[in-house]
């Protein structure tokens, strides 16, 4: 009997890999997530971001990091795992057309933040979805924190949404996973550290089912 359970559990090893893009409040919440899993869970994270640690960024802060540190840079530092467990791949840039092809994950997640992000949104997730990656995306996380998130194929929502609307408009109609909790910039409402804990929560579960699918 110890042996079969010494077997089974040696089959619980990371396996794959999870690119994600955008390392930010919410990224970094992911990324915590995933280094922490056990028993599983993503053998390369990739991490990408060109932004550096600001005053602003309280979280990170909280954790240790240092002011102008870059954020993949110290997603790595918090990962000390023996590397042939578990890794971080720093990249250091924002995407765009000329890096694509630094995506490798069987997952990725884009949780990119400023500005009008859903043209490059939509270029990673083709670019994934050529190469049979999963993709998830967020559309909208503002509110107070009471708000009812929805995670679903983009295939399944109405018309309501104008983020998810743009989307696909850019060509991205299936095969692509969205949160959102319904509320937008529009709307005059907050992001709050509890909503950005209880969407990463729910991004990492769809993560790592989708990398399990994606790995046996």
């Amino acid at each position: 009997m110890i042996d079969e359970i010494q077997k089974m559990e040696d089959l619980q090893v990371p396996k794959g890999r999870i690119d994600l893009i955008g390392c930010g409040r919410l990224g970094l919440r992911i990324a915590i997530n995933l280094i922490q899993i056990h028993r599983g869970g993503p053998k390369v994270i990739g991490a990408f971001d060109g932004q550096k640690i600001s005053d602003g960024d309280i979280i990170f802060k909280l954790y240790g990091a240092e002011l102008d540190e870059s954020k993949p840079d110290f997603i790595k530092r918090l990962c000390t795992h023996d590397k042939e467990f578990r890794k971080i791949e720093v990249h250091n840039e924002y995407i765009n057309d000329d890096n694509l092809d630094l995506i490798t994950g069987d997952v990725i997640i884009i949780v990119i933040a400023g500005g009008n992000t859903i043209p490059t949104a939509s270029k990673i997730i083709k670019h994934a979805q050529k190469k049979g990656a999963k993709t998830i995306s967020t559309a909208g996380i503002f509110g107070f924190g009471n708000e009812h998130i929805e995670i679903k194929d983009i295939s399944e929502y109405d018309n309501n949404n104008p983020a998810i609307e743009e989307l696909r408009a850019q060509g991205v109609t299936e095969n692509h996973l969205v949160l959102t909790t319904n509320k937008l910039i529009r709307d005059n409402e907050p992001v709050t550290p509890y909503t950005l804990d209880e969407v990463a929560k729910l991004i990492t579960i769809c993560s790592l089912k989708l990398l399990k699918d994606q790995n046996d």
